[in-house]
């Protein structure tokens, strides 16, 4: 019951990390279609969500490959509810 508590803390880090990363690329899909300059926003955005995913699958996986892999689990799950919630504020959107 003790190991419960480090891979639940690591599933949902791996769930921050994803959530952040693939909130960051619809945020900046939508900021870099507008833009004036949108090579930056895509280099940056990617340079920026790239370099905070890996760091964070670094640290929180200590070396310890089941936490690595629990964490990229807690990613996907970020992946498949990032794109159930901007599919719902796509819908919403084209109703008004």
């Amino acid at each position: 019951m003790n190991e419960l508590a480090p891979f639940s803390l690591v599933l949902m880090a791996g769930f921050f990390l994803g959530a952040f990363f693939f909130g960051g690329l619809w945020w900046t899909v939508q900021k870099g279609l507008t833009s004036q300059h949108p090579v930056l926003w895509f280099f940056g955005s990617n340079l920026l969500r790239t370099g905070l995913a890996v760091t964070g699958f670094y640290f929180t996986s200590r070396g310890d490959w089941r936490k690595f892999v629990v964490c990229l689990i807690g990613f996907v799950i970020a992946r498949v509810a990032v794109t159930r919630f901007t599919r719902t504020a796509k819908k919403e959107i084209h109703a008004s």
